[in-house]
């Protein structure tokens, strides 16, 4: 599929995965809406890739929020039907379960969960039936690991979600396609909520080992051009995961159980 003159809208677009991903799309040609909380940092994104303002529009939100009328009138203004909405934004956790506070769990699902299905819902109208949507979802949408439960959770809802959401659009369209990343090296950890609500602060040792945001940027426009469904990047590590998760549930159950994965 040609990109060029395409429009796609990302979230979380002010680092990491959703800055390369925009980094990537623009260069294939496409119209980029860079949404973040960060309005600095999304204005200095824009300002390097588009210094004329031409093909892209800062529209800074809050996941955390609810209502996303004006942000999605804002870019239907701009550009009308948009073709590719990327779901990136959200926050992991570390923290054990049985620790983290009823508050930092909420917060989780209202920005990964949430979040993630207001701003689809209300985006939908603009989103052109020959689109698609993309959500970044993670390895522990599959099954839970230590550490992050609620952002288990989170993942495993939207797998839910966007897996039934895909089946009602079958025929009309958009498509909806699953990202699934592995460790990536991100903020994510450094931003991760411990069990009281602050950011652990630090960058935990799988994640800075991990794929580079690149790579799963590759993934979303490999996904667009083929038309897949569901997309695994993820390194030898966590795809063994999954094949345990399907084929050997508790030689998994085992694993995990002696990790802190970290």
């Amino acid at each position: 599929m040609n990109l060029n003159g395409k429009t796609v809208w990302i979230t979380g677009a002010s680092s990491g995965i959703g800055e390369a991903t925009a980094r990537a799309f623009f260069d294939a040609g496409a119209n980029a809406v860079l949404s973040a909380r960060s309005t600095e940092k999304l204005t200095r994104l824009q300002e390097e890739l588009d210094p004329e303002k031409k093909r892209s529009l800062v529209v800074p939100l809050d996941l955390s929020s609810r209502d996303f009328t004006a942000q999605v009138d804002q870019v239907s203004k701009a550009f009308g039907k948009i073709h590719f909405l990327v779901n990136n934004g959200g926050i992991s956790q570390r923290s054990l379960a049985r620790e983290a506070t009823i508050e930092s769990v909420e917060q989780i699902f209202r920005v990964n969960a949430l979040g993630t299905i207001a701003l689809t819902s209300t985006a939908f109208p603009i989103i052109h039936p020959s689109g698609r949507i993309l959500t970044i979802t993670s390895v522990t949408g599959r099954f839970g690991t230590p550490l992050r439960s609620s952002y288990s959770a989170t993942k495993h809802a939207l797998h839910g979600y966007f897996d039934a959401l895909r089946a009602e659009q079958s025929e009309t369209g958009p498509g909806v396609t699953l990202i699934v990343p592995g460790f990536v090296k991100t903020n994510v950890s450094i931003n991760a909520l411990t069990s009281d609500g602050s950011a652990q602060g630090t960058m935990d040792p799988s994640t800075n080992s991990g794929l580079p945001p690149e790579a799963v940027a590759h993934a979303i426009l490999k996904a667009i051009r083929r038309g897949k469904d569901e997309v695994v990047v993820a390194g030898i590590k966590e795809k063994f995961a999954l094949f345990l998760k399907r084929f050997a549930p508790g030689m998994l159950k085992r694993i995990l159980a002696k990790s802190s994965v970290t």
